[in-house]
């Protein structure tokens, strides 16, 4: 097994390198992010481990405070080259007085590592201190990946960079955004060291060749996590007697209840995606996704949105209206086992046999009303839990802001074949996987929750019209 390639994070102060590291190695715990300047103070390191093994050893540093006098202090030192220079400051006094954190950097670069990365925040002008943060990296005599952070920003100032870069004989670079780092970035971050380290480069190629494979193991498991919460919400279903049902306060209590047996599936699912992608449930950071506040609730019922997601799929403006029951704000979203249509009764019996029709004529005849949920709102939840895990994966690991997903139209045309094939769930209550049950380890559940994975893989790269 080689040696783990041991990279330098290196920089100015609050230049995003903790960032850096947080989403290379998804590890949202490692240091600690602040608006604070050198809030990183020791030099640190942590491992990007593929397939259980270090692959590459990260050396994250602190800042660079004072490039500047650095600079000035070691042309004046005797010696016959750069390197030399950077060695006799490491071994002298001012490495422990004055220019302390700057040592602690230049130490990790020239005696600890194979290369450096420099991070750069493109919002910034190029100022004198930063031309000297490279001058002073260059003589250290190891190879440098300046990294472009920041480059999102309307703000930034990326050509002045990509000059100032070239004039000190800088001329591989890659643009890596920390908070939303572009898809593929990370993965070309390694191919374009692999050009600066030759003799390492089937190593880094390995690193790009596993990190594809897991970024597409990834997506396939959160098409199966959104495939079995919606699993667990079609089959979804529960009884009220007729006692019960003639009771207009119970009848209202119970479909809160059924309400929010719905959302704790569509927050089991959005738990469950979150650490697919190696976030936190209820992390400060992801406290603001709108999954996770208000709106996820507001909408999954909402009367209006449900008209639309049901005109979507052909059912007409009218949800829930059936043999005389006719949808009102209570129901939204709500369909009465009285009230179900004879196509969706024969459906349950074709694809789960005699028993659920049984059942269901045993509850008509006692006036049992059992409750469960409409396609629309399979619909808004198969698209709310789509467009998370599609923002996820371009989510870095260092991101605090609120997340805002761009798109908030209802796929129908890609999600309306999940939501056909969901219907086989419907006649299989004990497929709902709940608090107190798992669902059966049943083969037929098994194979719709591949098959119903297949259809969202196959829409994950593809946008609503």
């Amino acid at each position: 097994m080689a040696e783990p390639l041991r990279i330098a994070i290196v920089g100015h102060t609050n230049a995003g390198k903790t960032s850096l590291l947080r989403t290379l190695t998804r590890n949202v715990d490692f240091g600690e992010i602040s608006d604070r300047p050198g809030t990183t103070r020791h030099a640190e390191t942590i491992d990007l481990r593929l397939d259980g093994q270090a692959a590459v050893r990260f050396i994250d540093t602190p800042g660079l405070e004072d490039s500047v006098a650095l600079l000035d202090h070691l042309v004046t030192l005797p010696a016959e080259s750069r390197p030399e220079r950077v060695r006799a400051f490491l071994r002298g006094p001012e490495a422990s007085r004055t220019y302390e954190q700057e040592a602690k950097v230049l130490r990790a670069l020239i005696e600890g590592a194979d290369a450096a990365m420099i991070v750069i925040d493109t919002r910034e002008p190029v100022l004198p201190k930063y031309r000297a943060e490279l001058e002073i990296l260059s003589w250290c005599a190891k190879p440098i990946m300046p990294v472009l952070n920041f480059v999102r920003y309307l703000n930034t100032r990326l050509d002045d960079w990509h000059q100032a870069l070239l004039e000190n004989g800088l001329h591989a670079r890659v643009e890596f955004d920390a908070v939303a780092p572009f898809n593929g970035s990370e993965r070309q971050l390694y191919s374009d060291l692999a050009t600066l380290l030759p003799a390492r480069r089937q190593q880094l190629n390995a690193i790009v060749d596993v990190l594809a494979l897991q970024a597409r193991e990834r997506r396939l498991a959160a098409c199966r996590v959104i495939a079995s919460g919606l699993i667990d919400v079609a089959a979804l279903r529960r009884a009220l007697p007729a006692d019960e049902f003639a009771d207009e306060l119970r009848q209202k209590a119970f479909v809160r209840a059924f309400q929010d047996d719905v959302r704790r599936h569509g927050r089991r699912a959005v738990d469950e995606l979150l650490a697919v992608f190696a976030f936190r449930a209820g992390d400060a950071e992801l406290a603001d996704l709108p999954q996770l506040a208000g709106r996820w609730e507001d909408d999954l019922f909402n009367p209006e949105l449900l008209k639309e997601a049901g005109r979507k799929l052909g059912m007409g403006a009218v949800i829930g209206a059936g043999l005389g029951v006719v949808a009102d704000v209570a129901m939204a979203g709500l369909s009465l086992g009285a009230a179900t249509t004879l196509g969706a009764t024969l459906g349950g019996a074709a694809s789960g046999g005699w028993r659920p029709l049984w059942r269901k004529l045993e509850n008509r005849l006692s006036g049992v009303q059992e409750l469960t949920v409409e396609d629309p709102v399979l619909l808004l939840l198969a698209d709310h839990l789509l467009d998370l895990a599609r923002a996820l994966e371009q989510r870095g690991h260092a991101a605090q802001d609120k997340l805002r997903l761009q798109d908030e139209r209802i796929d129908e045309d890609g999600l309306r074949p999940v939501v056909r094939a969901l219907d086989a769930a419907r006649g299989h209550p004990e497929w709902e996987r709940g608090e107190h049950r798992r669902a059966g380890g049943s083969a037929d559940r098994q194979v719709l929750e591949a098959e119903i994975a297949r259809e969202l893989d196959q829409r994950f790269d593809g946008a609503a019209a």
